[in-house]
């Protein structure tokens, strides 16, 4: 396709290259998820917000990643439904828009691994200083470090996109189904060794302070609960880090996955499916697994499924 066929704003983007009647069915799929991620993290929300009960600093971080999941899955699944649907000639996007979707889509999984880091925190908090819980977890240090869960990714986001955006540009093909750092550099044939230095640097900050800090946390906790001899505080402490385990053991790994594909570009599909699995499979297992945690959510979804049973036998 000609470079001349397009303004110098606009980007050719790749998409996912899938078989022609695998769209609607992947159309159809995708829907179907992104509709749940709103339903239950949107719900999910609310619920802690319109319950009393719930007022309490474990849930209410808890909004920080369903907002965020939110925040993630808007940014990419509306943009790919359209592209689903669109002629590979007429999927294209404007520079403006790459940029803040390659913004968006940084801070979204910066966001993740921050807010996973204050929810480590507050089951420290619980677990190993029971008796100070009341007094350190207050509403205020719940907004200190939901603040610093946000700031702290949007400064090493913005800088990030900042030094990528200064580049001249010399393509205009993003060889992806949408726009992150790494497409955004590549479009210039200036050095990028600024860009890579300090990419690099952002990544073993965010990766190291979370992985360093997460694994210190649940170290001590783990430690906590070999030395107690009360069954019912292990019980408890198991469930509530099983599943803050489980959702960040995906997140690691599909990130490291992403991180090393993008050295490999015979490998891009590859890397497509590992985006796919970051931005669309755990915003939809988070909700899934943190909500039919909470006591109060169980109780709601088996009273509706309940009320469903009895609608449909009395249809009948």
């Amino acid at each position: 396709m000609e470079n001349s066929t397009f303004g110098k704003d606009i980007l050719i983007l790749e998409g996912f290259n899938l078989p022609s009647q695998s769209y609607i069915p992947s159309f159809i799929l995708l829907l179907i998820v992104y509709f749940f991620i709103m339903v239950s993290n949107i719900g999910l929300v609310v619920l802690i917000l319109r319950s009393s009960g719930l007022h309490q600093p474990m849930y209410l971080l808890l909004c920080n990643m369903s907002i965020n999941d939110v925040f993630g899955a808007t940014i990419i699944i509306p943009h790919v439904l359209r592209d689903l649907l669109t002629p590979d000639s007429q999927r294209v996007i404007r520079y403006t828009d790459c940029v803040v979707q390659a913004f968006c889509v940084h801070l979204h999984a910066s966001a993740s691994h921050t807010v996973l880091m204050i929810m480590a925190f507050d089951r420290y908090v619980a677990i190993c200083n029971p008796l100070r819980y009341a007094t350190i977890m207050t509403h205020r240090m719940v907004l200190v470090l939901s603040v610093w869960a946000w700031a702290i990714p949007l400064l090493l986001v913005g800088i990030l996109i900042g030094l990528s955006v200064r580049l001249s540009r010399c393509r205009w093909n993003i060889v992806h189904f949408s726009c992150n750092n790494a497409s955004l550099f590549k479009l210039s044939c200036e050095s990028v060794l600024i860009n890579n230095i300090y990419g690099l640097g952002y990544t073993v900050v965010l990766l190291g302070s979370s992985i360093g800090s997460v694994t210190l946390t649940y170290l001590r906790i783990a430690m906590v609960c070999l030395r107690s001899k009360n069954k019912t505080l292990n019980r408890k402490a198991l469930q509530t880090c099983a599943t803050h385990l489980a959702v960040y053991a995906i997140l690691l790994v599909s990130g490291f996955i992403i991180i090393i594909l993008h050295r490999f570009p015979q490998l891009a599909a590859h890397r497509k499916v590992a985006s796919v699995m970051l931005l669309v499979v755990l915003p939809a297992l988070n909700a899934l697994i943190y909500g039919l945690q909470i006591k109060e959510v169980r109780q709601r979804v088996m009273a509706l499924f309940h009320r469903s049973k009895v609608a449909s036998m009395d249809a009948k």
